[in-house]
């Protein structure tokens, strides 16, 4: 039977970081289930690098988040990948979501967010011109970045230590052993196993049914997961933005917000649905519903540029409430060498490589 030291699961942004820094001072092997790496929701989002001002004091996405941000911007300068610190502005568009806007900012500096400005009329003016706002935040630490470019990098970083990445394999059962674990793998049909010593579940969707495939493993510590689906739609034609434009959160996400990519198209989403499996469906008839969203700080859009583009589906661990990361090692399931990772959702891509220190630190406890 053949042996690896380390095996990671999933090989979306997160796992990617993971074994990637893994691979520093491990043997690791990187299985994937899809044709190739980050094909969920590591591709399916807005491609946001985020300040981490929206999470609870000292949980996990606001810890993760604002040091992972630093993480991330110091990579792509070293790595020479395509980013941008664009920054964005929160607004409130009428006098009532002042206070909303004003517990941002205090949250953000809770976080270690201290760089947030509020904008005077005429700073408004240019930071976010032909927006409807009463007041308007200025968080110059949000930026872009190219999200491929970054994952070609951690794979380039995890083969460059002798790490591999194997995909169109699937972790089909596993038996925890005396030391380590037993794994039972179907790859393009063909059915195999191996042994390893420690085992990351970063598999996202599929991680909470990895878990359940691990024999010995307390279901109880499992949680329930719920697929909440997003729409995005682009805007195609001239536009005012230069900067990122967000409106005050709503329920489940942080509302219909107006994002730009690297060559400066304009994009809208994601909105949220809760669905009941991983189904990337497009519904156009949601268009309806962002027109009045987007108007509410941009009544200029003209509807007849908004065309539907993609969907993506988070997975989330509530459908009600802010939810944090879960990651659990030994001291939460009372299995050595094993780390799980549920709900890793935004701000996911941000706290990547964050994520990943947070791992290898739970393998050492």
């Amino acid at each position: 039977m053949d042996y690896i030291d380390t095996l990671v699961v999933g090989a979306g942004c997160i796992g990617l970081a993971i074994a990637a820094r893994l691979s520093e001072k491990h043997e690791v092997l990187l299985v994937e289930t899809e044709k190739q790496f980050a094909m969920h929701t590591s591709s399916r989002n807005s491609e946001v690098i985020h300040a981490g001002i929206y999470y609870p004091t000292d949980s996990l996405k606001a810890t993760l988040c604002v040091l992972g941000k630093a993480l991330l911007y110091e990579y792509c300068r070293r790595r020479k990948i395509p980013y941008a610190q664009l920054g964005k502005v929160l607004v409130a568009v009428n006098a009532s979501e002042t206070s909303s806007l004003n517990a941002l900012v205090a949250q953000a500096t809770l976080n270690g967010v201290e760089d947030l400005a509020f904008l005077s009329r005429q700073q408004l003016s240019h930071y976010a011109p032909d927006i409807k706002t009463h007041q308007g935040v200025l968080s110059p630490s949000t930026g872009i970045i190219d999200s491929h470019q970054f994952m070609l990098s951690l794979l380039a970083q995890l083969e460059q230590h002798q790490g591999s990445l194997v995909c169109q394999t699937q972790v089909t059962h596993i038996d925890v052993t005396n030391d380590g674990f037993i794994v039972t793998l179907n790859s393009q049909s063909e059915t195999m196993q191996l042994r390893c010593r420690q085992l990351i579940n970063a598999a996202g969707h599929g991680a909470q049914p990895l878990a359940h495939s691990i024999m010995g493993l307390n279901a109880a510590t499992i949680p329930e997961q719920f697929f909440c689906r997003g729409v995005y739609f682009r805007y195609h034609g001239q536009h005012p933005f230069k900067h990122l434009i967000y409106p005050m959160p709503e329920a489940h996400g942080l509302g219909v917000h107006a994002t730009l990519d690297l060559n400066g198209q304009l994009k809208f989403g994601p909105d949220t649905e809760f669905i009941d499996s991983l189904d990337y469906h497009l519904d156009e008839t949601r268009q309806y519903a962002f027109v009045e969203a987007i108007r509410r700080y941009w009544p200029n859009l003209d509807a007849s540029k908004l065309l539907p583009d993609y969907t993506g589906v988070r997975p989330k661990l509530s459908q009600s409430g802010f939810q944090d990361f879960v990651i659990q090692s030994r001291k939460d399931h009372a299995v050595p060498g094993l780390v799980n990772l549920y709900g890793i959702e935004s701000p996911g891509l941000t706290a990547s490589l964050a994520i990943a220190e947070y791992v290898e630190r739970a393998l050492e406890d």
